[in-house]
């Protein structure tokens, strides 16, 4: 009789005979799960599995294997871990002293609820599982005769602590910042948003690397179709290594031709979780400082943490300041060169005669000038990006004093391209995140200036605004918060906190209210007021 005729009758018998004594229907029995393709399923040898475990690994020197016998020499286990991502001293308190004082008769299926102190114990039958864990800071259990792996989490690996960032320091606001552990900077950012509805989702990326990818967000504040937008982005990756943010960046932005960045990016907690709040997506790469949020807005280059520590007026104004440093930046020295070159009636009489006086005498024109003069300056700036600190202050400071001296005494530029090129220059770090923009689109405006005069820089400016419109970040508009909208409380004026009551029309989407209505203090007309 076939095996399947003979399991079905005896099914058949068993089901009938416990209905006639208890008169209900037994239990579907569930199917025993079998290994899929690829899967190595531990074997009942322990030195089968050792054999395995180093086979596998390479048995490299960071590999520690812990062979010893517990239960009076009558039961044999072992100890897999990687030296350097585990805590040495937990390795032992919650699972070495535990088995080891254990006296009593104590199978190995026991082990995890009657034995182990960790607190993070689970089980597994595949050792491509139980190495993974191992690969992540984690110990494993083995034990003679027992088909399961056991993992304690006993991740403990050396980091760096939590501390200022530098590239977005503050006077006043929190000095915490991100850094290059997982955990640590999850917990960063759920410390400061104390909410059941904190949503944070890890997946893993890198075929090779494995990075975990967390995805932050908050239920009912954040919209469906972008968590949606943002999961499938990710998921489509494939590729062998993610070892920062800024790989996953490429993958997933909107725009990956156009020099403008469609995703943010930040290495403060207390930023992160403004634009959680806000509804965007924060999304933290294992091995990064810097977390991604989207979706983004042209706006939140020109916004920094600060603005929200200090006084509406002076943010305003500190925000204006950067809008105007941003276009002194980039159009700066094609103005200047549109005017001396094409528009010289625009210049008073007196001003011009002097930069006439000043290029007296210089070769090139003043295009080429403002040419020399911005690449010079790129290449002092990237000099002293890559080098030691104390070095690279002093290329840069001392590089760029001496070269532009030397250049006005020998002949090559005029001062006043000197002085408009310094300009653009510092006017540039007011606005750290579109550096790489500014660039090319220096670049471009002064070529457009020096074919066209001003009329290039008309159709340069134009073909930008244009550019920046068509833009998009996770389906919201690039350039949202210019229209008409309550957006328009946080843009180039920051209205005092109390006034916005609701989040930003396009990012929210059903939890709009964020302040209730609160009139402050009147001086004098409150209840405590002095006089």
């Amino acid at each position: 009789m076939p095996k399947k005729v003979l399991k079905k009758l005896l099914y058949q018998w068993y089901r009938e005979k416990f209905q006639a004594e208890t008169g209900e229907i037994p239990p579907i029995p569930e199917p025993v799960p079998k290994p899929s393709a690829g899967e190595h399923t531990l074997s009942l040898s322990l030195d089968e599995n050792l054999a395995y475990v180093k086979k596998t690994l390479g048995n490299g020197g960071d590999l520690i294997v812990r062979d010893f016998c517990y239960a009076e020499g009558t039961h044999r286990a072992a100890l897999i871990y990687l030296d350097g991502m585990v805590n040495s001293d937990l390795i032992t308190q919650s699972i070495l002293q535990p088995i080891l004082c254990t006296h009593a008769d104590v199978e190995a299926a026991a082990l995890k609820n009657l034995v182990l102190c960790g607190g993070d114990v689970t089980e597994s039958l595949d050792m491509a599982t139980l190495l993974d864990k191992c690969l992540y800071g984690d110990t494993v259990l083995l034990a003679d005769g027992y088909t399961k792996g056991i993992i304690v989490s006993t991740k403990g690996w050396d980091k760096r602590a939590v501390s200022e960032p530098q590239t977005e320091s503050v006077v006043r606001g929190p000095r915490e910042g991100f850094t290059e552990n997982f955990r640590t900077n999850t917990a960063l950012l759920r410390r400061r948003i104390k909410n059941t509805a904190l949503r944070m989702d890890q997946i893993q990326i890198g075929r090779k690397t494995n990075t975990n990818v967390c995805i932050c967000y908050i239920e009912n504040v954040v919209r469906p179709e972008v968590v949606e937008m943002v999961k499938t982005r990710l998921s489509a990756i494939k590729t062998d290594a993610v070892l920062d943010s800024g790989y996953l960046e490429e993958f997933i932005e909107d725009a990956p031709f156009s020099i403008f960045p469609t995703l943010g990016y930040t290495e403060k907690p207390d930023v992160a979780a403004a634009k959680v709040l806000e509804g965007r997506v924060c999304i933290i790469v294992d091995g990064s400082p810097f977390v991604l949020t989207a979706p983004m807005l042209f706006i939140e280059s020109f916004q920094t943490s600060e603005d929200y520590a200090v006084r509406s007026f002076y943010a305003s104004f500190n925000r204006f300041l950067r809008f105007f440093a941003y276009f002194i930046t980039v159009f700066g020295p094609a103005i200047y060169v549109a005017i001396t070159t094409y528009h010289q009636e625009l210049i008073p009489s007196t001003l011009l005669f002097t930069i006439a006086q000043a290029r007296e005498g210089t070769p090139f024109p003043a295009f080429i000038e403002a040419l020399i003069m911005v690449f010079s300056f790129e290449i002092l700036r990237e000099a002293g990006v890559r080098l030691p600190r104390p070095v690279g202050q002093a290329i840069s400071i001392v590089g760029a004093l001496i070269m532009g001296d030397a250049a006005v005494s020998a002949g090559l530029v005029g001062a006043p391209m000197v002085i408009a090129i310094a300009i653009t220059a510092v006017s540039g770090f007011a606005v750290p995140e579109h550096t790489d923009s500014i660039i090319i689109l220096r670049l471009l405006a002064m070529i457009c200036a020096a074919v066209l005069g001003g009329f290039g820089l008309a159709v340069a400016v134009l073909a930008i605004l244009i550019h920046l419109g068509s833009l998009k970040s996770f389906g919201v508009a690039y350039f949202d918060g210019f229209t008409a909208s309550r957006n328009q409380q946080d843009t180039i004026v920051r209205m005092p906190l109390w006034f916005m009551k609701k989040r930003p029309k396009g990012i929210v989407y059903h939890d709009v209210v964020r302040t209730q209505p609160f009139i402050p203090p009147a001086g004098k007309n409150s209840e405590n007021g002095g006089g």
